[in-house]
């Protein structure tokens, strides 16, 4: 149970639970409070170098995963990544956010919502599939990131993506709870704990921590037993909702469709932005590239197909809720169950709060698996303690990640309620994803050291233009839905900026196996309705991403900036940081 370390030219056995100080802050800058004190004084210069850098496709798949010690086991398939899509995918979002935005938002237009954040969805998918073919590494969007918008952007990348982790999978837990609680015949609250604290943050659910903390220790175990595992749950999850939506259509009252945009197109879009979080997930996916046989084929069937297939699901099922149930009438809280009680069938709602456990189970195991190995790469960066990169010599897992996202997820879920977090979560998702499709741009037509440098001024200007006409379009929606003066202005430019950029920006960059088609069209409307979808969101949301934002980057200035320019500068630092290091090895020496 012990990895390889190498001290000085020996090779000697390392325990994988180790706890020492060198393990969490092995980084120079960390070794003494004087050196910690000039680390800071050096923030700006070091800030400044952080931000210009970039890392490279071989340094991100060939010298950091050596920092995890162990590789992780390469045992999955086209035919295991698919389901795993569905797994990841499938669960709160439809079962619990349908029932909610249709009541609340959009009414029986909800197959619209799902529609429109589908497509974006899809034009994310293709972005994350280029990548992960190019670059087959567990970073993910943060090794994309990382690679073509730098160290800076790649943590606050980073932090979202944690954020993402931490908060979705109390999400997920939270609603598990409500859907056991549907299967015991019990109201919804019954199985949480009441107590007198703040409204939204008032009902302790212990359930949700230990369904939390059972789907950590499996995935813990072995990603081979867990593909396995999520395979069977998914089989039997999609079976049921197959019959939901049979049973829904058959018992469907065309009537309750009427109206059809009780809320107008704003509720449509609003409830586009939430139901987003259906879509999350499927980013896990990518983060399985060292543990696929053979991304290059295997990651674009498993990516486009699971999502091609997920959104039609979806669709039908945000169909078939409204015709069965006027919208006015749904159960926020259990939508479907609900509803088949409404026409009759009151054994259906056990089969879906059945189908529902499953689905969100999935969830929680191939989330838990996905953000752990995020964690994995994120560590290997040193961008938090590297303790968190090492590999299980045994299981091929990185127990110490996974860990890390049990524990805040676990008191988030302990507290939080769904509605609390939904919001903060798709501001994240969608933020993420943006930030994929601006890299994809660069990507493609930046190349260091080989794009001349009008070129790349060219590349900046048009992008910014294309980001502040989709803000402006965002904007101009949320300020006055009924208006069509300020599209005149946002819409034009967006297309403009775009053209501009396949008209007088060569391609710097062809992929080497698979490619995003209508490059830069694609990439330039997914960034255009994500920046969109986040405009329609609340402004509670908004308080709590930056609130959340303004967290990282205090992190970032006290940590993570020095521990990653140590990590890249070793041979490269101020002289006065040099003599500091010097002496601090002289007295560490016997």
């Amino acid at each position: 149970m012990g990895s390889m370390g190498v001290v000085g030219e020996e090779v000697q056995p390392r325990s994988y639970w180790r706890w020492s100080k060198q393990d969490f802050l092995p980084e120079e800058s960390f070794q003494s409070w004087s050196a910690y004190r000039t680390a800071l004084s050096q923030t700006g210069y070091r800030f400044k170098n952080r931000l210009i850098s970039r890392s490279d496709d071989n340094n991100e798949i060939g010298e950091l995963p050596k920092r995890s010690e162990n590789d992780m086991k390469r045992c999955l398939t086209w035919w295991g990544l698919i389901w795993f899509g569905f797994g990841s995918v499938i669960g709160a979002g439809i079962f619990v956010l349908t029932g909610q935005e249709t009541h609340d938002h959009a009414g029986p237009a909800i197959v619209l919502s799902y529609v429109a954040s589908g497509v974006s969805a899809m034009l994310s998918v293709l972005c994350y599939t280029e990548f992960s073919v190019e670059v087959p590494v567990a970073g993910g969007a943060f090794a994309y990131l990382r690679i073509e918008l730098g160290d800076f952007i790649a943590f606050i990348t980073a932090g979202n993506i944690l954020l993402e982790g931490f908060v979705g999978s109390a999400a997920v837990a939270r609603s598990w709870t409500s859907y056991f609680t549907s299967l015991l015949n019990r109201p919804s609250n019954s199985l949480r704990i009441h107590t007198n604290l703040t409204e939204g943050f008032n009902l302790l659910d212990p359930i949700a921590v230990a369904v939390l903390t059972i789907a950590a220790t499996i995935a813990m175990i072995s990603t081979k037993k867990t593909s396995y595992l999520n395979w069977i749950a998914s089989v039997v999850n999609n079976v049921l909702i197959l019959f939901v939506i049979i049973a829904a259509f058959i018992h469907a009252n065309p009537s309750n469709m009427k109206p059809f945009f009780p809320f107008g197109a704003k509720g449509v879009f609003q409830a586009s932005a939430i139901v987003y979080f259906a879509y999350g997930g499927f980013d896990n996916i990518a983060t399985m590239a060292e543990e696929t046989k053979n991304p290059s084929r295997d990651i674009p069937i498993g990516l486009i197909g699971s999502m091609s297939i997920i959104t039609v699901v979806y669709c039908l099922m945000a169909v078939s809720l409204p015709m069965m149930q006027k919208y006015t009438d749904i159960d926020r809280n259990a939508a479907y169950s609900v509803a088949f009680q409404s026409v009759g069938m009151t054994w259906a709602k056990y089969l879906v709060a059945l189908g529902a456990l499953k689905g969100m189970t999935t969830v929680l195991l191939v989330g838990t698996l996905g953000e752990a190995r995020y964690i994995t790469h994120i560590a290997r960066a040193h961008m938090i303690p590297p303790w968190f990169a090492l590999v299980h010599p045994k299981t091929g897992t990185p127990i110490n990640a996974t860990v890390l996202i049990v524990i805040p997820s676990a008191c988030i879920a302990l507290f939080s309620s769904l509605d609390v977090l939904a919001g903060l979560l798709s501001v994240s998702t969608l933020f993420i994803f943006m930030m994929m499709a601006v890299a994809l741009l660069v990507r493609r037509y930046y190349v260091r050291e080989i794009t001349p440098q009008q070129h790349l001024l060219k590349l900046v200007i048009f992008l910014l233009i294309i980001i502040a006409s989709s803000m402006g379009t965002s904007a101009y929606w949320g300020l006055n839905p009924n208006g069509w003066v300020g599209y005149v202005v946002t819409v034009p430019l967006w297309f403009f900026g775009t053209l501009a950029m396949a008209v007088f920006l060569p391609q710097q960059r062809s992929p080497k196996v698979w490619g995003v088609p209508l490059v830069p069209w694609l990439p330039s409307l997914s960034i255009a309705t994500n920046i969109f979808l986040m405009g329609s969101l609340g402004s509670k949301a908004f308080e709590r991403f930056g609130i959340c934002t303004v967290v990282m980057l205090i992190y970032y200035v006290f940590f993570g900036l020095h521990a990653t320019y140590d990590m890249a500068h070793k041979q490269d630092q101020p002289e006065s940081l040099k003599d500091n290091d010097s002496n601090i090895r002289e007295k560490a020496e016997p």
